[in-house]
């Protein structure tokens, strides 16, 4: 596929899709005879991959890290496991410091509705 069909599948831009060659998150794509970028459908999967690491708040330095060891190949699976695994925990921790703050929100809110039930109390009487 070409460079705006994956842009169009995978939801990033071509410029972001340039930008993650260039770094090295993305492999350099093959380039047809008239010189334009070709894909393969497989680098869907790995575009999803990245955008999960992103949105779990890996800082782009480490998925650079992570793409250069995938670039390795298979021997390079135990680093990898071991990124995931530490990254997994702060993850988790980020998950654990959200819960808490949901429960400050809730008892804010609830406090919030009990004084304004109050005050519907006080008019109706």
């Amino acid at each position: 596929m070409k460079i705006g069909e994956l842009a169009r599948r995978s939801g990033l831009t071509t410029h972001t899709i340039r930008y993650y060659e260039r770094i090295g998150l993305l492999a350099y794509a093959d380039r047809d005879s008239s010189g334009q970028r070709r894909y393969g459908a497989d680098i869907l999967v790995w575009i999803e991959f990245l955008h999960r690491l992103k949105e779990t708040g890996m800082p782009i330095r480490e998925m650079m890290d992570y793409a250069a060891l995938r670039a390795k190949g298979s021997q390079s699976g135990p680093a990898r496991r071991r990124m995931l695994e530490q990254h997994r925990e702060i993850v988790r921790a980020r998950i654990s410091q959200l819960s808490a703050n949901l429960v400050v929100l809730d008892q804010k809110i609830a406090g919030y509705a009990s004084a304004e039930q109050g005050t519907l109390d006080d008019d109706e009487n």
